[in-house]
């Protein structure tokens, strides 16, 4: 390994379209590694302007763009730059890493040679900022020690990446959760560390951004299901199943069958109430304040419809033999 830190950890930043976000994002990691490759999916905002001018390597990719192919290419950018590097960062072009999380993460795996990846924790830098910021805020909760997944944001052994084949190109949303089973499969620990890894800054400020994103998420759920949803762990099957009955099967009993039980089979409704409730409470639990354990439960019961959305629209282009495309929740 390197002696000098900086030249330890090489970092792979992705984008498209983030403006002022990547610029933060790239100050905080060319300040912290000899190696940044900046790789952009078609922005049209002068993105890969800015990170040349900061000294980054920069890839400009051709569609069909997705998160898991910039990540892939940037790796293999970054190990042709810097093959020495001991482990390699990915950071997303809407963050900010966090000073002395390299060191951290870093020391960890040092530490813990029986680990291949490890991530910190992602702050909302803005949860004030809209409820869907906070939103996110508390997505981002988790209890640090050995997880079965991470987000796209983290730092890997080279060695771990290559074996597994990095991630796959041809799934557009959660290729973390993807590319984590196939890690965990190799005996492979993920850690999350209880200290900040990056500042997110989410600049979501309508509800359409809000239910794309969640649509994309029920689009993950199915394809990430039917990849490994028949292994022993039965990944995201009970998510799918969850989306199937709460966001068709219940709708469609109680409305459809009204009309022959004087409406009765309408009280099947209240299910969602009992499912807020719970959640409200489980927030609660956590230590939240009421009014975000019920901001957070609302969004929660509500985003099973987009959700079952996106999981349609996964087996309708995939019983046409379609390839998956980028989802984004936002305007290019």
């Amino acid at each position: 390994m390197p002696t000098d830190p900086i030249a330890s950890v090489a970092i792979v930043a992705i984008g498209r379209n983030e403006g002022d976000r990547l610029k933060s994002c790239l100050l905080a990691a060319v300040a912290s590694a000899r190696t940044v490759v900046y790789v952009d999916s078609g922005s049209t905002d002068g993105s890969a302007d800015i990170a040349r001018a900061l000294s980054c390597e920069v890839l400009e990719l051709q569609s069909p763009f997705s998160a898991a192919r910039a990540r892939n290419e940037g790796f293999a950018r970054a190990m042709k730059l810097a093959p020495e590097s001991a482990f390699v960062q990915f950071v997303d072009g809407d963050c900010t890493l966090v000073d002395g999380w390299l060191d951290r993460g870093m020391a960890a795996l040092n530490d813990r040679m029986d680990a291949g990846v490890v991530c910190g924790h992602v702050r909302e830098i803005h949860p004030e900022a809209s409820v869907y910021n906070r939103l996110f805020d508390l997505e981002w909760g988790q209890r640090p020690g050995e997880i079965d997944a991470c987000g796209g944001i983290f730092m890997v052994r080279p060695a771990v990446f290559k074996t597994v084949g990095g991630f796959r190109p041809d799934v557009i949303a959660a290729e973390d959760n993807e590319f984590c089973v196939r890690v965990r499969r190799l005996n492979e620990k993920i850690l999350l560390l209880d200290t900040a890894m990056v500042l997110h800054d989410a600049a979501m400020k309508r509800f359409i951004e809000w239910w794309r994103r969640a649509r994309r998420t029920g689009h993950a759920y199915a394809q990430v299901a039917a990849m490994h949803g028949k292994s022993e762990e039965r990944y995201f099957v009970r998510e799918c199943r969850r989306v199937w009955i709460w966001g068709l099967a219940i709708p469609a009993i109680s409305l459809g069958l009204a009309p022959f039980t004087r409406g009765l089979s309408l009280l099947l409704l209240v299910g969602y109430g009992l499912q807020f409730a719970w959640i409200v409470r489980s927030g609660i639990k956590r230590g939240w304040p009421l009014g975000d354990a019920m901001v957070y439960a609302f969004f929660t019961v509500l985003a099973k419809f987009p959700a079952l959305e996106g999981m349609l629209a996964y087996h309708w282009r995939h019983w046409r033999g379609l390839t998956p495309t980028i989802m984004e929740h936002k305007e290019s």
